[in-house]
């Protein structure tokens, strides 16, 4: 155990939080689909999901203009689609897509389960007219 007085001034500070096991939200319901899990903590800087996709499924060929993001393969297996051809992915696989490529991601058989990280996305901003 680790004695609190040897984090100076961690009295004020955010703290380290475990959010819960990728492999276990992955394998909760084999049937559901789609964003599992998001992360929602005030304050963050990062942006980060829990995506599932069914056997067989697939998200298009899409570009991220502004965002570097990266991968995490927890469960399943499939096929990152890129530029240079397509990439096989399972478990484990650790993947970085960057800002302005394109990618498509297909599931193989038994669906596939990943966690995508990236920079926080800063809020909508309402603005004035010019010249108003």
């Amino acid at each position: 155990m680790t004695d609190p007085e040897e984090f100076p001034g961690a009295a004020d500070a955010p703290v380290p939080r475990i959010l819960g096991n990728a492999g276990s939200l992955a394998a909760a319901d084999p049937a559901s689909t789609g964003a599992l899990w998001r992360l929602a903590e005030p304050g963050r800087q990062l942006d980060a999901n829990l995506i599932r996709i069914p056997p067989q499924g697939s998200i298009d060929a899409h570009t991220e203009p502004d965002l570097d993001v990266l991968l995490l393969v927890v469960a399943g297996d499939g096929t990152l689609g890129s530029a240079t051809g397509p990439h096989p992915v399972e478990s484990g696989s650790l993947v970085w897509l960057p800002h302005g490529s394109v990618r498509s991601v297909t599931a193989g058989e038994n669906g596939l389960s990943y966690v995508t990280v990236h920079r926080r996305r800063p809020g909508m901003r309402i603005k004035g007219r010019p010249g108003a």
